[in-house]
C-alpha cells in the first residue's frame, strides 16, 4: 500500500476490488464513465476507514456535486475519494456496491441492502395460523 494511488478494498465475497485514490477533481475520470467510489478516512496516515460507498453511472459528475460529501467531511473526517471503474454495466456496478458494502459496513450507508440468503427473522408478536389461540 503507498500513501496514495492505489488501494485494494475487500468485499463480503473476498474479492478484492483496486481503487485509486482522488484527492482533488483532477483526479477525476475526464469523460463520463460509471463506476463505484467510496468516501475514505485516513488515520495516523496508514489507517484507513470507508465511510461511505456508492455507484453512479457518471462517475465525476456524482462526485462534483454529491449531497453527502459535506457531512461526510465535516462531521466524519472523510478527505479521500476512492474510485473504482469503469464499470460499464449497471447490474455489475450494484453486485459490485453490494459486496463492498456487506463486507466493508461503511457508516453512512445508512439504508440497509437486503441479503438474499438471510432469513427473515419474525417478530415475537407474529404468529402463524395454527399458533393463534382458539376464541372461546
Amino acid at each position: 500500500m503507498f500513501l496514495f494511488g492505489w488501494h485494494s478494498w475487500k468485499g463480503e465475497s473476498g474479492k478484492r476490488y483496486r481503487f485509486k485514490v482522488t484527492l482533488t477533481k483532477k483526479g477525476l475520470p475526464k469523460n463520463e464513465q460509471g463506476g463505484i467510489y467510496m468516501f475514505v478516512r485516513r488515520r495516523f496516515v496508514f489507517f484507513l476507514e470507508p465511510v461511505y460507498v456508492g455507484k453512479a453511472a457518471n462517475v465525476r459528475s456524482r462526485l462534483l456535486g454529491h449531497e453527502k460529501w459535506s457531512r461526510a467531511f465535516w462531521y466524519y473526517g472523510v478527505t479521500e475519494r476512492h474510485l473504482y471503474g469503469p464499470v460499464v454495466e449497471e447490474m455489475d456496478r450494484r453486485r459490485i456496491e453490494e459486496d463492498l458494502i456487506h463486507g466493508l459496513k461503511p457508516r453512512m450507508n445508512d439504508v440497509e441492502i437486503p441479503d438474499p440468503r438471510k432469513k427473515k427473522h419474525r417478530h415475537i408478536g407474529d404468529a402463524t395460523p395454527r399458533e393463534r389461540p382458539v376464541p372461546a
